[in-house]
Order: C-alpha cells, then sequence, then structure tokens
C-alpha cells in the first residue's frame, strides 16, 4: 500500500554493484511511498542519459499486483545537477536575503569582474609581477581574457574543493592548508593568489559574503543547530541522487544537513561487495571509522597496506581511485545501522550485490567483472588456471586498425553480423562510446548514414554530445554574420547564408532561386571581397575592386538596364538579367547591402550594452519567420546573450569597451554547453562522448578511439594551481575521471565489450601503441588466461 507519510528525514545510502539494482530500488521507493499530490520528486543526477534511463524505468507500466513495474507515468519529476540543486538547498534553509539568486563569484560573473581587474592590479603590488609578465605583449585584451578565465576557473574550484584556504586568505594569511591540516606560507610566485581574491572580495562589496564557500560555512553551522530550514516550502520531501560517481566534500556536507529535514537517499554504484579502499594509494587521507563493505576473508589478514596492492585485483587498484574515495568520503557521514532495518527497499537490503553472469559457466567478461565484485586475489586466480576458448568466446574483443573511418567502419561490419546472428539484439542494445564525438562524428555519418532506412545494411543511429554550434545550419550562419570583420566574403561562404530558411525569407529569396543567384554571381565574376576598401582592411592594395560584390553586383544592374552592351563608366555589364526574373539581382543587392551595414558596424569595440542592442538588431535583421529548431536555437542565443548582459553589468563592465572577438567567443561557446535535455537512449545505435556516469547498461559496450595518448584525456593544470600540489580525496582530476569512466564501461557491458584503437600508421603501416588501460587489461588477461588448447598462445 503506497504512503507518502513514510517519507521520513534521514540520510541513507544504498549500495549495488548493478546499476539494474539500483534503479529497482529507486522505483520500489517512489512506487511505495510516493510524492503528496502537487509536490515534485527531485534527483540528483550527472547526465541526461541516466536522467532519460531513470525516467523509462519510472514510467514502466505496474504490474496488476502492483508488485513490480513503475508508476505508469513520469511526471511531477525534477532532474537537476547536484551542484544547481545544492544552491537552492541554500536559498531554502537560510534566511531570505543571506543568498542571492546568482552570486557574484559564480565563475561566469567572476570573468568579467576580473577582466576589469586585473589590468588595474598588476601594477599596483610586486605580488603580481607573473601576471604582468603573461599581460605584457600583443593582443592585451584577449590576453586578459584569457587570464580572466583560467584564474576564474581557478577560484570557482577553490570555492568548492578548498573553502578554507579562501577563510584563510580572507583573514590576511598568505598560506594554503594542506590535507594534514598544516599550514604553509606561499611563496614569491604564488602569492598573488591570496592577495587577488581579498581584492575581489573587497570588491564585491556588499556581496563580498556571497561566495560559494562563506554560504556554505554559514549553512553548516545554522543547518545543523535550527530546527526547521527558514523557507520549508522550497526544500523537496525526498532528494534522490542516482547516477552519480563522485561528489566532492562539500557536496556531502550539504547532503548530510539537508537528510535533517528532507529524506535524502544515496545510490552508490558500488563495483565490490567488500571493503576495497586499501587497495588503492593516499588511504591514510580518509579518516572516516566507520567502513561500509564486509572484510575481504584473505586480504584483510594481510597486516602490511601497503602490500595489499600485490595481492588485490590490479585493475579495480588502477582504475577505481576516484570511485573509493567518493565511496569512502560517504562513510563520513553515513551510518547504516540507524535504517538498515527500517527503510523500505526491495528485500529490505541496502547492499545488493550479485554476480554477473552464469556463475557456473561464465564468459571471460563475466570473469573479470565477478573478480572485481568479489575483489578475488591474485593467487587465487592464478590457482584456477583459467582458459578461454576464443572460437566460442567474444565477449571480450579488440579490433586496430588503420584511422578512424576504417576503426567505424569495423565495427559497422561487426554490428551488422551481431544482429544477422542474434534475431534478439536490437539497435538500442549498443552503445558506442568515444573520446571526443565531434572527431568521430563525420565518419560515423559516411558509414553509418550511407545506407538508407530500408536497405538490408542500414543501422539506426544517433549521436549524442555532438557541439551544436559547428553542427546546426543556423549557428553556422549565426556565426558566419558575427565573423564578418575577419571574412574574406568568399562566394560560398555568403551564398551559404542564403541556405538557411530564416535568412532567404527575410530576404523574399526562394530555395528555386538559390542555383540561379549562384549562376549569375559566376557569370558577373564575382570571387572574393566586399569592395575594394574591404580589401584594403586585409592588408591589400585599395585599388583591387575587380571581382568583388561591389563591381558584380554593378554589372548585374547596368546588365538589366541596358543589356548585352558596351562597357559604361568602367562597367562590364552582365546582360543575363531580365524578365521576370530580374528582381532577384535587387534582393541579392539589398542582402549584400545588409552584410556590408553589418560589417561596418562590427569593426569598434563597444560597451556590453551596445554589443547587446546590435546582436538583437542583427537577429531582427537577417532572420525572419524563424520555426521549429531553429527558433528554439535563436531563442537560447537569446537568453545567452540576456544572461551574458546580465553578468558583465553585474561585474562593473557598464562602460567599458569590449572587442568583438571576445564577446563573439563567450555567446557562441554558451551555446555548446550540454544540459539534461539532450536527447538520448532513442531506440538507435547511441553514438556518444566517454562522459562521467555514463555507464548505463548496454547488452553491447564499444569503445572507439582507444588510442595512446587520446585515452585517458590528458588536460594538464595550469601552473599556478596550488590544487596540484595537494591532493585530497574527492578532487577531480581527468586522468582519473577517464580511469573510472572505462572501469564502469567494463562493469555495464552485460554481453560484449568491444575495444577498438588506430593500431597502425596510416602512412607507413608502423605499429602504435593502445591506451595504457588497454595495455594493463591485455596484460592482465595474458598473464592469468591461457588459450585452450593452446597453452603458449596470447589472449589478446
Amino acid at each position: 500500500m503506497a504512503d507518502s507519510t513514510a517519507i521520513e528525514p534521514g540520510f541513507h545510502a544504498i549500495h549495488a554493484n548493478h546499476l539494474e539494482d539500483l534503479r529497482r530500488a529507486v522505483v520500489y521507493i517512489c512506487r511505495q511511498n510516493p510524492m503528496p499530490p502537487l509536490q515534485s520528486e527531485t534527483f540528483l543526477v550527472q547526465s541526461n542519459g541516466i536522467a532519460q534511463w531513470l525516467k523509462l524505468a519510472l514510467a514502466e507500466k505496474r504490474t496488476e499486483d502492483g508488485v513490480e513495474g513503475g508508476l505508469g507515468i513520469a511526471a511531477g519529476m525534477d532532474f537537476l545537477f547536484p551542484a544547481r540543486f545544492i544552491w537552492q538547498a541554500y536559498r531554502a534553509v537560510l534566511p531570505d536575503g543571506e543568498v542571492p539568486e546568482q552570486s557574484p563569484f559564480d565563475k561566469r560573473r567572476l570573468v568579467w569582474r576580473l577582466y576589469r581587474l586585473l589590468p588595474e592590479l598588476v601594477g599596483q603590488d610586486e605580488a603580481f609581477t607573473p601576471l604582468a609578465r603573461f599581460l605584457d605583449g600583443r593582443d592585451t585584451d584577449l590576453r586578459n581574457f584569457q587570464l580572466a578565465e583560467k584564474v576564474a576557473d581557478l577560484f570557482d574550484q577553490y570555492q568548492v574543493f578548498r573553502a578554507d584556504w579562501l577563510a584563510a586568505w580572507e583573514q590576511g594569511k598568505d598560506v594554503v592548508i594542506t590535507a594534514r591540516g598544516e599550514e604553509k606560507a606561499l611563496d614569491a610566485e604564488t602569492r598573488w593568489q591570496p592577495l587577488l581574491w581579498r581584492k575581489l572580495v573587497a570588491d564585491t562589496g556588499s556581496e563580498a559574503h556571497t561566495s560559494r564557500s562563506q554560504i556554505h560555512t554559514r549553512f553548516m553551522e545554522q543547518g545543523q543547530r535550527i530546527s526547521e530550514p527558514a523557507n520549508p516550502a522550497r526544500l523537496p520531501r525526498r532528494i534522490v541522487v542516482f547516477g552519480v560517481s563522485s561528489l566532492p566534500r562539500q557536496a556531502l556536507e550539504a547532503l548530510y544537513v539537508l537528510s535533517r529535514f528532507s529524506q535524502v537517499v544515496l545510490c552508490v554504484h558500488n563495483p565490490c561487495q567488500f571493503y576495497w579502499a586499501d587497495i588503492i594509494s593516499d588511504r591514510e587521507l580518509l579518516k572516516a571509522e566507520r567502513k561500509r563493505g564486509a572484510a575481504h576473508p584473505v586480504l584483510s589478514q594481510i597486516d602490511d597496506p601497503d602490500q595489499l596492492h600485490q595481492h588485490a585485483n590490479p585493475l579495480l587498484a588502477a582504475w577505481g581511485k576516484q570511485g573509493r574515495d567518493y565511496i569512502r568520503l560517504l562513510d563520513e557521514f553515513d551510518n547504516p545501522d540507524d535504517y538498515r532495518a527500517s527503510f523500505q527497499t526491495p528485500g529490505q537490503k541496502i547492499d545488493i550485490f550479485t554476480d554477473h553472469g552464469d556463475v557456473d559457466n561464465p564468459c571471460l567478461l563475466h570473469q573479470l567483472q565477478n573478480d572485481i565484485h568479489n575483489l578475488t586475489p591474485l593467487q587465487e586466480i592464478r590457482q584456477q588456471q583459467r582458459t578461454v576458448d576464443l572460437t566460442r568466446d567474444h565477449s571480450v574483443v579488440f579490433h586496430d586498425a588503420h584511422g578512424p573511418q576504417r576503426e567505424v567502419e569495423i565495427l559497422h561490419d561487426q554490428l551488422l553480423a551481431a544482429f544477422n546472428a542474434d534475431p534478439t539484439l536490437r539497435p538500442r542494445d549498443v552503445i558506442v562510446m568515444v573520446p571526443d564525438i565531434n572527431v568521430y562524428a563525420p565518419h560515423i555519418q559516411a558509414v553509418f548514414g550511407r545506407y538508407s532506412p530500408g536497405r538490408k545494411r542500414h543501422i539506426p543511429f544517433t549521436i549524442s554530445d555532438q557541439g551544436q554550434r559547428h553542427h546546426e545550419p543556423v549557428l553556422i550562419a549565426l556565426e558566419t554574420l558575427m565573423s564578418l570583420p575577419r571574412s574574406r566574403f568568399g562566394v560560398s561562404e555568403i551564398i551559404s547564408l542564403l541556405e538557411v530558411a530564416g535568412i532567404r525569407d527575410r530576404f523574399d529569396i526562394s530555395e528555386d532561386d538559390i542555383p540561379l543567384a549562384r549562376r549569375w554571381v559566376e557569370g558577373a565574376n564575382i570571387r572574393w571581397g566586399l569592395h575594394g576598401k574591404h580589401r584594403e582592411s586585409l592588408d591589400l592594395p585599395a585599388e583591387l575592386d575587380r571581382n568583388t560584390w561591389q563591381s558584380g553586383l554593378r554589372s548585374m544592374l547596368l546588365g538589366y538596364g541596358m543589356g548585352d552592351d558596351e562597357p559604361w563608366g568602367g562597367v562590364e555589364p552582365y546582360g543575363e538579367i531580365g524578365g521576370l526574373q530580374a528582381s532577384l539581382a535587387g534582393r541579392l543587392g539589398e542582402f549584400v547591402h545588409q552584410l556590408e551595414t553589418l560589417w561596418q558596424a562590427l569593426q569598434a569595440t563597444r560597451t556590453p550594452g551596445e554589443w547587446e542592442a546590435l546582436f538583437s538588431a542583427m537577429l531582427e535583421q537577417f532572420f525572419h519567420k524563424v520555426e521549429g529548431q531553429d527558433l528554439l536555437l535563436l531563442n537560447r542565443f537569446r537568453r545567452q546573450l540576456e544572461q551574458w548582459l546580465e553578468d558583465a553589468l553585474a561585474a562593473g563592465l557598464d562602460d567599458q569597451p569590449l572587442p568583438l572577438n571576445i564577446v563573439k567567443d563567450v555567446l557562441l561557446q554558451g551555446l555548446d554547453e550540454g544540459g539534461l535535455n539532450q536527447r538520448f537512449l532513442a531506440g538507435k545505435v547511441n553514438f556518444a562522448t566517454l562522459m562521467p556516469m555514463r555507464a548505463i547498461p548496454f547488452r553491447k559496450v564499444c569503445l572507439l578511439g582507444m588510442n595512446d595518448g587520446d585515452y585517458p584525456r590528458s588536460r594538464p593544470p595550469v601552473d599556478f594551481d596550488l590544487m596540484a600540489q595537494d591532493y585530497r580525496p574527492g578532487d577531480r582530476s581527468r586522468r582519473e575521471d577517464d580511469r573510472y569512466l572505462f572501469l564502469e564501461a567494463l562493469l555495464s557491458a552485460r554481453e560484449q565489450l568491444y575495444i577498438s584503437w588506430v593500431g597502425r600508421s596510416i602512412r607507413d603501416d608502423s605499429e602504435r601503441p593502445p591506451s595504457v588501460l588497454i595495455g594493463q587489461l591485455q596484460d592482465h588477461l595474458n598473464s592469468l588466461w591461457t588459450v585452450a588448447g593452446q597453452p603458449d598462445g596470447s589472449v589478446t
């Protein structure tokens, strides 16, 4: 019987090694204890894929006995990113007025405040000499903006991961505090950071207390003291954290305080049923006394923790650091004995661990997964003398190719063979992940898009995570218009603008007119350049007027008036213009005239308010009767423009002129930022970027582009990142993220893990190594398994 009164506040964590079991637990909780009418369920997720996968389960039809199935409909549900929700929670718990809707210390606003302050500060104190060295040179505005971006990103991370540093800096101390609590003085090269932070705090004036670190400190103090939040209606009764592979300590602290007022349920994807934190380095920094997970009967007997990694699963030890940190940080807040007996979950379990595949006759993939699940010691695996029959067991597959195009062709052939061999396998059972989808998208379109629906070799596919900025025609046109000062006004570039329906309609040019316009443009010898003045701006002689748009349009209009006649006034008439179609030349001339007007307007630097007015006018001038997806994208650009203006004005840039190249890049980059509304799980073969918690279970998980140097992806920290010298559990690292992503991908494959990389040079056929992670996996397989009937043969 469903009961909404049973939603009691508390901090609950459910651990499982199968994401399906976690999903089943969430559906069970929502079904048994639904939210009261007109109140929404709140889910904190890390990616749109996880959000949609969970929605599909919640929307499933309930069985007649009411025991299995979902809710029948997935409505009244809020899916949010953790950081955004926690800011809303600060506003709900703390009194009105203490937490602004947007903080001046948000990264978006911090960039522009730093852009204004940095040039003023570099000459004021010797401590800023390192910054002055960077700003000294050409393109000062661009250098200033790039530096502001880097520093804003760093300070944004400090607010989440190093709030204690910022508190010390605000007290006038030029120190950093290590993970072990020791204060270390900063050297002359980095002493500018505390000085700059104090200048920022002073510059915000009355809002100086609204940095995330300060608000979090007040939230923790008051949240543990008060009996109810200042605005209880703003807090949901239940908060479910699902599909999040890592959270910073600050977020866990906030959720722990919220558990006094709401029911907090964390669904933790834990690869191993035993306590496994000690097999990885930096274990001494994790100080929680409670340890979730049973002690391993063999490994727990080893006295020296530094020897553990030699006996434990090497793949979990090498790739699991990020997950280990998260699970051990949770131990500081989670006390399972408080709710183990009372919290309603399927089978009344909060640790839901099951074996992978058929335990009696496991394939190679399931053996790998179960070794991690059971933390099987290396000695035990060696004693089992495992063999694999490669003629029948295709659960782990390696392919090397001569390039990305060939990788995708091999994948297409392999998938066709798989669909042919197994009638139950459907396109939606396959996910293909790559380090960067924008690199592989053209190859995927060329290979998978080659066959139209209905043909035997057609495989339905969809590409997620693509940057829309270089993909959607209306956004490409928008970027072209905003980049006119650097444009050569080439014929193909300008005519391609007319292929966007909204621009054509504005100038009353139909799609059928475009081939005729191309023919006239070519006949009038138009090649590039607006006119001589435009070419002069590109450092060419001013008198070069021939083959420009101006000279060509004059030829067209003169040809309309005179026909094929002698040159007049130095202009050769183009006699093809005539009849009912002649008006097209006038409309084309008006289009080019508007482009010239915009080209001139974009030359000067402008204040944020002037840029906003110019770009709004540009949208009105060039786009008309836009509908469907194009309208959504242009409205998104308008919102981006409004948000940018708000941020710039809040940072005090009301009267500061800004160059076009900076403003344009900021506005267009904002269009590429992903949200939770992107389409995923569309019933086709999914192509996507390897992203955190993209490890939704699929029958076939295919990883392409696993090249040495490309994966794990490398993003070295900036030279002045003080966090890089002081590791703390929970810190984000791109390389550690990618290692854990690879582990999640391996564990999420239900029938086959398919791995491919460029293993041969396309030029000279020389061998190229795969990613170090693939090397580790192959070494692991070759050292512990032998090929059936070939004791000396290599498994890989």
